[in-house]
């Protein structure tokens, strides 16, 4: 039996990059007492409000089919928040409502991409974009995100692999698994790049409201002269704790959205129509949940970058934003998966940095969304995990 060319390009791109959260998982399962820091699960639930506001949906009858782009209620209310953030004025015909950011993500990339063209994305980059990237038969380009340059993706990086291939930039700020942060000036850096070569440029902000204390957000969804060629997609995943609804969205312009309205319509004809009201519920304000979460990633973050410096030769980086933190694990010696399968004997369950590109071979990512208690335990398994890795190169 013949299948399609699209399940050849996607094999190995799915499950097969979290064998460590299998492992973690199983071994649970089996009563191990693990500290799994494979996923990124906010560490509270999804506020009360939000919950009740979807249960009073549904007891009102918003359990039918919903219009193809998303409840209007909802994208009034996503254009009014946008407007706000960027200054500029942000149409409901700019919207379209689908379930999370992985399928706006898909919507996209299949809608804008196809075979023989490329897409530029930062490496390392979230586990995902590889996929969504392949499965519309462009070619992945990795754009290596420099540990000196703080994992910020840099313009003159992206032009040195521009081709005339080339047909979009796909940026991540705040970005997963760095937690670095685009500045405006690198936002207007690559904006100009985009311009010159005619490229899109698709933006991943689901992690917008997760940025620490003291950094600064910039979204080229805020720049008129690039709004004829930007797309942004995200979510109420992480903002709002709330995962589990799968509620995003795309904003781009009005013709874009039409355009590409068919392809979503024949995926999945609009997201549910008592989701929408919760999530244009949570959008009408800010999250009464990111504040604590962020103080609190950002504080493990901190502790475990401390405590590694000061115990170990294994260094974290600090990141700006976002729930995960990496550790460069290149002084032990072990390749990062050999580091993170040996650390997962050791009570800990980390993901291999090359699960997200091949520019974090000899990292891991750990996620900074397990209570204080628990993280802190994490921290002194890693550390004793550490040192006996020393003594044993002695």
């Amino acid at each position: 039996m013949q299948f399609s060319p699209m399940l050849d390009r996607l094999a190995g791109l799915g499950g097969a990059k979290w064998g460590v959260h299998f492992a973690a998982r199983e071994r649970m399962e089996a009563g191990q007492d693990i500290v799994d820091l494979t996923i990124g699960n906010p560490d509270v639930p999804a506020p009360k409000a939000l919950v009740d506001a979807t249960a009073r949906a549904m007891r009102a009858g918003r359990t039918q089919y919903s219009n193809g782009r998303g409840e209007l209620t909802l994208r009034e209310a996503l254009a009014r928040r946008y407007s706000a953030s960027t200054g500029r004025g942000i149409g409901a015909d700019q919207v379209l409502c689908v379930p999370g950011t992985q399928t706006a993500l898909y919507t996209v990339l299949v809608g804008l991409a196809e075979p023989g063209t490329e897409v530029l994305v930062g490496d390392p980059m979230y586990a995902t974009y590889e996929g969504v990237i392949t499965a519309s038969g462009a070619k992945v380009v990795p754009v290596p995100l420099r540990p000196e340059n703080g994992f910020r993706i840099a313009a003159r990086d992206i032009a040195s692999r521009i081709t005339a291939r080339s047909r979009a930039i796909l940026l991540n700020t705040p970005h997963n698994p760095t937690g670095a942060v685009l500045s405006e000036d690198d936002i207007t850096a690559i904006g100009e790049l985009a311009r010159a070569h005619d490229l899109w440029i698709i933006c991943d902000e689901v992690y917008e409201e997760l940025i620490f204390e003291g950094v600064r957000f910039a979204s080229p969804l805020a720049r008129a002269d690039l709004a004829d060629r930007t797309v942004i997609v995200s979510s109420i995943s992480k903002s709002h704790a709330a995962p589990g609804f799968r509620s995003g969205w795309c904003i781009g312009s009005a013709d874009f959205c039409t355009k590409i309205l068919p392809l979503s319509e024949t995926m999945l004809f609009g997201n549910q129509p008592f989701i929408a009201d919760m999530t244009a519920l949570a959008v009408s304000a800010p999250s009464e949940v990111a504040a604590g979460m962020r103080a609190r990633f950002a504080a493990r973050a901190a502790r475990l970058a401390d405590r590694l410096d000061r115990d170990t030769a294994l260094r974290a980086h600090r990141p700006q934003a976002g729930m995960f933190a990496l550790i460069d694990i290149r002084a032990t010696g072990l390749g990062d998966h050999d580091y993170a399968m040996s650390l997962l004997g050791h009570g800990v369950a980390v993901m291999p940095g090359s699960a997200f590109g091949q520019k974090l071979d000899g990292w891991v990512r750990l996620a900074l969304t397990v209570d204080d208690s628990r993280f802190d335990a994490a921290c002194d398994r890693i550390v004793a995990h550490a040192l006996a890795l020393e003594r044993k190169r002695a």
